[in-house]
This record gives C-alpha cells, sequence and structure tokens, in this order.
C-alpha cells in the first residue's frame, strides 16, 4: 500500500485531497498534517511514498518544509508536489532547483490532482534499482 501525506493549513483542503485520493485511488493510504513541522515529524516515523505540500503556510512555509526534507538523507529521495495558489515566479525556480516533482495549482481539479500523483509515484517506482534491473535498465 502507498502512503501519501498532505500538508496544508487549511483543513478544507485536507479533506477535499484526502476524499479525492482515496476515492480515485486504490491501494492508497492517505497521512494528513496541517503544519510544516508535523509533517516533518510525520515523515520521521512513517514511511511516505509522496508528499503534496502546501506552498503558502504559516509559521513553517512549504519552501521551507521542502528544504527540511532534502537536508535529511532518510528523507530526500521522496517526491514532493507544491500545492500552490501562487505562481510567483521566484517560488517556482527555488523550488524547482530543491526538486520539487510538480505543482499543482489550488483550487485543484480531482482529475488533476490524481493523474499528477499518479505520474509521481510512477517516476519514483521507476528510479527504484529493483524495477530497474528487472527491467534489464541501469538506475
Amino acid at each position: 500500500m502507498q502512503r501519501i501525506l498532505v500538508v496544508d493549513d487549511d483543513d478544507m483542503n485536507l479533506k477535499m485531497a484526502e476524499f479525492i485520493l482515496k476515492k480515485d485511488m486504490k491501494e492508497i493510504e492517505v497521512l494528513l498534517a496541517d503544519t510544516g513541522m508535523k509533517a516533518i515529524d510525520i515523515l520521521q516515523r512513517e514511511k511516505v511514498d509522496l508528499v503534496l505540500l502546501d506552498f503558502q503556510m504559516p509559521v513553517m512555509n512549504g519552501l521551507k518544509t521542502l528544504e527540511l526534507i532534502r537536508k535529511r538523507e532518510d528523507l530526500k529521495d521522496i517526491p514532493v508536489i507544491f500545492l500552490t495558489a501562487s505562481s510567483d515566479r521566484d517560488t517556482v525556480v527555488k523550488a524547482g532547483l530543491m526538486g520539487v516533482a510538480d505543482y499543482i495549482k489550488k483550487p485543484f481539479m480531482p482529475k488533476d490532482l490524481v493523474e499528477r500523483v499518479n505520474k509521481a509515484l510512477l517516476y519514483k517506482a521507476l528510479d527504484n534499482p529493483l524495477l530497474a534491473d528487472l527491467l534489464g535498465k541501469k538506475a
């Protein structure tokens, strides 16, 4: 079972993302955090396959949270998709340099959310050395 951590300070966004992902994806577990610090805590305790991370949060924004994820050896390879209402160029550039997997503009459409999550999970699976070996490709 794959696990997705959704991080957003807006309770409605958390519930909507959880509902959409559970409804449209099989064999998925959704974990929720309403702050960047709670997200880091969950990531330290739980195996997570993908993080959906809100950019604009109080106290510790998504960029700072992503920075902490990327600094940890045990977390740095987890794909992160930004959820953002902003299309600020500086934000996009900074996140891109830190290896963000994708962006989803809020408010998100259910189909778009599911497609982008599936794509990120597929890319993660294809990057797995065991799968690459099975497919006869070099990782």
